[in-house]
């Protein structure tokens, strides 16, 4: 009978600079620190979409029970313009994610 041992594979965590691909660990902490507020950052824009996504659901009710459409073209037209008067070209095509996302959930 023979009994098989199993050998643990060595697993090695990736360095800070590995992770990062800065060259100094000085680097590498900034770039860390920087990523976590990021993603600080990324959690608050979602909660914001998300309740805009609410409130564009409320929006959208009261004009369909009012006997409107769920969508006013103009209004988006004149959201488009904001984004993109902000953020230029790439606004537009954040605005339209965004719309898209608002449209449609009643």
């Amino acid at each position: 009978m023979s009994t098989a041992t199993a050998t643990p594979t060595a697993v090695t965590a990736a360095t800070a600079t590995e992770k990062t691909g800065a060259h100094t660990d000085e680097a590498a902490d900034l770039i860390g620190n920087a990523r976590e507020r990021i993603d600080s950052l990324d959690d608050r824009i979602i909660g914001l979409i998300q309740e805009r996504m609410a409130v564009s659901a409320v929006i959208q009710e009261a004009r369909i029970t009012s006997g409107g459409r769920r969508v006013n073209l103009s209004r988006e037209m004149e959201v488009l313009g904001h984004y993109r008067d902000a953020l230029g070209k790439p606004g537009t095509a954040l605005a339209m994610t965004m719309l898209e996302l608002c449209r449609g959930r009643i």
